[in-house]
């Protein structure tokens, strides 16, 4: 089978970390791969937040959590390095084209043998002042939602497989 429809196929959602932390040339690679997602009209509106420094990562924990009533410790699940995505609001295609850019870096996560897994509520995390802090910050500037969290690191499980549902392809 093609190498890159294998990786399409193994890659899982890992949801237990090791603490060690991941190469910064690993993580450079993978937001390379996630740079290089397609986008509408090639406007290129996603931007990448990489954080491996512990108390932002842990800042940015805390907020997700709060969001998430089903949440009482770690939604990043011990993950050493969160890359975050946001994209500019003004872009017509700034969600899909952001989406885009998740796929690619949870490809090239697996692909590099580190686990990785979407985690939701970016856009919740910086609509609050705290996370708008945290942007502002770095100096992005801009009308930016956040579309994901792209949690990276060594896994520290075996993801089990998941059955495809059927049915789900109509040919005309």
């Amino acid at each position: 089978m093609n190498e890159v429809l294998q990786a399409m196929k193994s890659r899982k959602s890992v949801k237990k970390y090791k603490d060690t932390p991941v190469p910064k040339e690993l993580i450079d690679q993978i937001v390379e791969a996630g740079l290089y997602a397609p986008s509408g009209l090639n406007k290129q509106s996603p931007i990448v937040l990489v954080v491996t420094d512990k108390a932002v990562r842990d800042e940015l924990s805390k907020l997700n959590a709060g969001k998430d009533p089903f949440f009482r410790s770690d939604p990043f699940y011990g993950a050493p390095c969160v890359l975050v995505v946001l994209a500019d609001k003004s872009v017509p295609t700034y969600v899909y084209d952001g989406s885009l850019v998740m796929e690619n870096m949870l490809l090239a996560a697996h692909s590099l043998g580190l686990g990785a897994c979407w985690i939701h509520r970016a856009k919740e995390t910086f609509e609050m002042p705290e996370g708008k802090a945290i942007l502002k910050k770095l100096g992005v500037e801009g009308d930016y939602e956040g579309i994901g969290n792209c949690i990276v690191g060594y896994s520290d499980m075996q993801p089990t497989e998941k059955p495809r549902k059927e049915n789900r392809v109509y040919y005309i």
